[in-house]
Order: structure tokens, then C-alpha cells, then sequence
């Protein structure tokens, strides 16, 4: 497709997401709507806060490989600006999708303890809190990259090297926040030490897999002619590793909980791997372990161009299913998939690939200023 006929395409079919999402509101209810909502602000939140982690991660050890690759998650970690306004309007699913929020909850014999925390006022706060410090890591990160193209030299570098503990935080914070509020506030009966853990895995897989294609859609059209097998090799790395923990994380998680056998804690697994929920379980084992696994398994399928863009997008695919996985179990014991899950897929996608598409034509897709960018050239295995 040319590049003049792609906005047109997207604007298209965000528009046409948006009337299908507004005829969602009313034709399916408001628990569906704020349902889908809520999973498509945390799959493209996974993708922001992944890429964040990716670029805090160089500097944090500073690593010199991905130098040459960088100004791609930071321009990724951009959705975060128009995410911190979705994240405060998904505050109106939290009357109708969260029984701790609920008067009634105060008269419960377990939630009652939990009032405070699971109120609307101070969720909003924690979400409004997040949101601001994400901004903030953006804004040393990102923002600090793009001005080094115009003052070349070591001084935003070594900013960044210094706020990089901090963005872990920040990041640590954000992807709690995420996983016990708005994951586990569902349940809020429910209790997992390791759903932040298993949160953080699908969250760093996803900007792995968001980074991958962008270098790779960037190198189709010869902006990064001089990134070679050996980054892409390292990203395919990082990518295999992290396929393992997300599996070892998910499969450790339902083992202790299936062992014990507790009353407390089996039937947020039974709600979510009985019935028709099953084949969705099983298909999210394959898609986000089993499949990119074995693709990913050898030295040669990790540098591989093509590969490395068919596995990131059915890793994009598995981690927007397991956000679903999470959040429908709380409608019902039916998985739904019909015309308002597909006009969200429209206007999300259709507005994030053009907000990241803006993003795109921001700066130099090197950050040219970094003076050990030469360096990170120069690698090899």
C-alpha cells in the first residue's frame, strides 16, 4: 500500500470504530462497552509502558547494541500522551464493572476492609498519579533523545542514564497499578501476589514485539539501512527469553492455585478455563508460548526479517487475547466476539497506528546525537 493511500485507510476506519463503539454503548449495554474498553487501554498501555521499559533498560545498563534501534520505542512510548486520557475516561467502567466500588460492597464482610482502596476517588488518584509519572519519564526519555539531535553530546545521555533507576520505578508502579486495580479489581475477592509479575511479562513482550515490526516496516522502506542480523538477533533474543517467562510466570501461577485448592482462589481459574472459555485458554497458551517458541527457537530464526514479523505480530495478537482473557470472564461464562469488539479493534488500531504514525515523522529514526550511537553501529555478536 502507498503511503499516500494509508491515512486516509486509517482515518476511515477509526471513524467507522467510533460509530460502531457508540452504537455498542446502546445496543449492547454498558458493561460490554466499558468491558472492551477496558482491554484495548490496557493492550496499547502494555505496548507504551513495554516500549518505555526497552529504552530505561539501555540506559539503565548501558547498553551500547540498541543505541542505533532506540528512537523506535521511544517514539512507541508516545501512546502514553493520548493513553493518560483514555485511562481517566475508563474510569466510568468502574461503577458498572468493579463490585468494590459499589455501595453495597461496604456491607461485605471482605470488601468492607477494602472500601478506601477500591473507591472510586482513590482509584481515580492512583490512575490520574500513574499517568502523570509516566508523562513525566516520557518527557526525560523521549523528550531528552529528540533535543540531543539538535545538541549533540553526552549531557541528555547522562540524564538519562541518571533518571533510569527512577523510570524503573515509575514503570514498576504503573504495571502494579495496572494489575491489581484494573486487572484484579474485577475480582476483588480474588487474590494473586503474581498477577504484577505476569502483567510485567506480557507487558515487556508486547514492546518488544510492537519495536520489532516498526524496525522492520522502517528497514522495507531503507530508513534504517544499517541495522543488520545482530540487532535484529538480539531483539529476537530478548523476545524468546520473554516468551519463556510469560509461560513460566502464567503456568507457575495456576499451579500453586490449582494445588492448594483453596475455595478463595480456584474459581477465578475455573471461570476462565471452563465451558467456552477453555478453547480461548488453550489458544492463548499456544499463541503467546507454544508457537513463538519453537518459531523462535534456533540462532538463525532469531535475526530472521521475516520471521521476527510474523511471530511479533502473533505475540501483538496473544497479548491483546490474554487482556480479553482477564477482563470478559467478568461479564459472563460466554466469550463474546461479534460487531462491537470489532468496531473497537477499528477505532483503537485505526488511531494508535496514526498517532504512532506521527510520531514516526518526529526526529532523526537514529538518535544521531548520542555520542556512543557509532559505537552501537559497530556491533556484532
Amino acid at each position: 500500500m502507498r503511503a499516500g493511500r494509508t491515512s486516509p485507510l486509517l482515518w476511515g476506519a477509526t471513524a467507522l470504530g467510533a460509530a460502531g463503539m457508540l452504537a455498542a454503548y446502546f445496543v449492547s449495554g454498558a458493561p460490554r462497552f466499558w468491558a472492551n474498553w477496558l482491554v484495548w487501554y490496557l493492550f496499547l498501555l502494555s505496548v507504551a509502558l513495554g516500549a518505555l521499559f526497552l529504552v530505561a533498560l539501555e540506559h539503565l545498563v548501558a547498553a551500547r547494541w540498541s543505541v542505533p534501534l532506540r528512537r523506535i520505542p521511544e517514539r512507541l512510548a508516545c501512546l502514553l500522551i493520548p493513553l493518560a486520557g483514555v485511562g481517566l475516561a475508563a474510569l466510568g467502567a468502574i461503577p458498572v464493572l468493579y463490585p468494590g466500588a459499589r455501595p453495597e460492597a461496604a456491607a461485605d464482610p471482605v470488601l468492607g476492609g477494602k472500601a478506601v482502596w477500591l473507591g472510586l476517588p482513590f482509584f481515580s488518584v492512583r490512575v490520574a498519579v500513574c499517568a502523570a509519572l509516566g508523562l513525566l519519564a516520557l518527557g526525560v526519555l523521549a523528550g531528552g533523545s529528540l533535543r540531543q539531535d539538535q545538541e549533540p553530546g553526552p549531557r541528555f545521555t547522562l540524564r538519562a542514564r541518571r533518571f533510569a533507576p527512577a523510570a524503573m520505578a515509575i514503570f514498576a508502579l504503573a504495571v502494579s497499578q495496572a494489575a491489581f486495580d484494573w486487572i484484579g479489581g474485577l475480582a476483588p475477592a480474588w487474590y494473586s501476589d503474581v498477577i504484577g509479575v505476569y502483567l510485567f511479562s506480557g507487558t515487556f513482550l508486547a514492546g518488544l514485539a510492537a519495536t520489532t515490526l516498526a524496525v522492520l516496516h522502517l528497514q522495507d522502506r531503507h530508513r534504517l539501512p544499517e541495522i543488520r542480523f545482530d540487532h535484529l538477533y538480539s531483539l529476537g533474543g530478548f523476545m524468546f527469553g520473554f516468551v519463556v517467562f510469560w509461560a513460566y510466570i502464567a503456568f507457575a501461577q495456576y499451579l500453586l492455585m490449582w494445588y492448594a485448592n483453596l475455595p478463595d482462589e480456584v474459581w477465578w481459574y475455573r471461570a476462565r478455563t471452563l465451558g467456552a472459555w477453555l478453547p480461548v485458554a488453550l489458544l492463548l497458551a499456544f499463541l503467546n508460548f507454544f508457537l513463538p517458541f519453537f518459531a523462535l527457537a534456533t540462532r538463525d530464526a532469531k535475526g530472521d526479517g521475516p520471521r521476527l514479523r510474523w511471530v511479533s505480530v502473533v505475540l501483538l495478537a496473544a497479548h491483546w487475547l490474554d487482556m480479553y482473557w482477564l477482563v470478559f470472564p467478568a461479564l459472563g461464562a460466554t466469550p463474546l466476539f461479534a460487531w462491537p469488539e470489532l468496531g473497537f479493534a477499528l477505532f483503537f488500531l485505526g488511531a494508535s497506528l496514526l498517532w504512532v504514525r506521527g510520531a514516526m515523522a518526529r526526529g532523526a529514526d537514529m538518535p544521531v546525537g548520542d555520542p556512543f550511537l557509532q559505537e552501537g553501529l559497530r556491533f556484532r555478536l
